[in-house]
């Protein structure tokens, strides 16, 4: 069954940090882009991140104080994330495709498969 499943999430007081791990079965993870979504309540889906064999990719919004990173032995991906913000409060979504195409238009349902996502709080 392919199947991504996002953990890490939590809560946080602002300037905190949090890592989010994104670990596939099924598939390799290697061969795809792999995005970082996040829904905040109301609001529709936006991109944070995409790594893929092109590069690794940032919205202005978390450039500078969120990486993406792979690890290949684990077929996992990882967002680390510092200097949190409380606007960075969403539900967190990694999803796969063949390019980070769609991560560019924010349409995270374009994606060929999602994970259930994690929810980060960031409060004090």
């Amino acid at each position: 069954q392919l199947q991504l499943v996002e953990s890490g999430g939590g809560l946080v007081q602002p300037g905190g940090s949090l890592r989010l791990s994104c670990a596939a079965s099924g598939f390799t993870l290697d061969y795809y882009g792999i995005g970082w979504f996040r829904q905040a309540p109301g609001k529709e889906p936006e991109g944070v991140s995409c790594i893929s064999k092109q590069g690794t990719f940032y919205k202005d919004s978390v450039k500078g104080r969120f990486t993406s990173s792979r690890d290949n032995a684990k077929n996992t991906v990882y967002l680390q994330m510092n200097s949190l913000k409380p606007e960075d409060t969403a539900v967190y979504y990694c999803a796969a495709d063949s390019s980070c195409n769609w991560y560019y238009f924010d349409y995270y349902y374009g994606m060929d498969y999602r994970g259930k996502g994690t929810l980060v709080t960031v409060s004090s």
